[in-house]
């Protein structure tokens, strides 16, 4: 099943790669209902063929990259709906399947295309909570409690054949430390993306510099960046981490909106000077933002919420332009 392309290799070659959209935007505009502690994993469940389209669309909006099904997709999740642990990691496993059969027909469709690779999404613990916290970093378990949550899905994902695992939208140090443990338990690449209290830290204040000099000691770790955050805090952000490591950066942000993590609702996002300087005007939209971030050196730029294929595009088109 997987690519047999590794991404560091990709990477090494100077390749820049278009990450897809969100995944959760485009299953709610094909009717799907989301208001669920499970949120897309949910879609696993009920409506598994919706997974596929979606991925298929990113594809053909030309996407290099799909990121699996599997954020919310934890065997704890899939308790609370009843499921036992096996039956839990079987819808992890068919989360990768799922994107590797778009990817299949995508490739059926135009058999000149370039590598496309499936990501195996690790959510944070704070995605299994459903409260928010992904964007705080409040949780506090011990180092052997983070090891015990993600090692299962982590495991389903590689034994399912994941090129690599998106360790996506974390918000805290330890919680970093205790996947890249788990990246040498299971001899498996991955990038690493955060989510920010602001340009210059992750949600629980560590220093980006800080979890840079983490990240670039270990080989396994092919990329790291930022996600599901606002548009501004992008290029700080790269900054941030461009002074700290040469490793190759990642950026897939939110559509511009902002999201309320009490009321789980999005809404305007105020106009404003970037947090980069008072000259720098925040991008307006994903097209706006990613030459600008791929002078910071993010070599995969994508959309995370409500971002859409049409977005996803846009990325795709400029990325070949340069």
């Amino acid at each position: 099943m997987p690519s047999n392309t590794k991404l560091s290799r990709i990477l090494d070659a100077g390749a820049n790669l278009t990450v897809d959209g969100a995944l959760a935007t485009e299953l709610e505009a094909h009717g799907c209902d989301l208001e669920d502690p499970l949120w897309s994993a949910k879609v696993l469940l009920e409506q598994p063929h919706l997974v596929r389209r979606v991925h298929l669309d990113y594809f053909r909006a030309g996407a290099a990259v799909a990121i699996t099904a599997s954020y919310q997709a934890t065997t704890l999740g899939f308790a609370r709906r009843g499921l036992g642990e096996e039956e839990a990691l079987e819808r992890v496993a068919l989360s990768v399947r799922l994107a590797d059969e778009a990817r299949r027909e995508y490739l059926v469709e135009n058999p000149d295309a370039g590598p496309l690779l499936v990501a195996g999404s690790v959510g944070p613990y704070g995605a299994y909570l459903a409260d928010g916290s992904e964007y705080r970093g409040d949780y506090v378990l011990s180092r052997n409690e983070f090891l015990d949550f993600h090692r299962p899905r982590i495991a389903a994902l590689v034994d399912a054949g994941a090129d690599f695992l998106a360790c996506e939208t974390l918000p805290s140090l330890p919680e970093v430390e205790a996947l890249l443990a788990l990246m040498k338990e299971f001899d498996v690449e991955a990038w690493l993306s955060f989510t920010l209290r602001d340009g210059g830290h992750i949600s629980d204040g560590t220093p980006l510099a800080q979890v840079a000099k983490l990240c670039r000691d270990q080989p396994l770790a092919v990329a790291i960046g930022v996600n599901c955050v606002p548009l501004e805090l992008v290029s700080p952000a790269l900054e941030a981490l461009g002074k700290a490591t040469n490793m190759p950066l990642i950026a897939y942000p939110n559509s511009g909106e902002s999201y309320d993590a009490a009321t789980k609702t999005w809404g305007p996002a105020a106009a404003g000077d970037s947090p980069a300087g008072p000259n720098s005007k925040t991008p307006q939209s994903l097209a706006e933002g990613s030459p600008i971030w791929r002078e910071l050196g993010a070599r995969l730029v994508g959309g995370c919420c409500r971002t859409t294929p049409q977005d996803i595009a846009a990325v795709a088109r400029l990325s070949e332009n340069r």
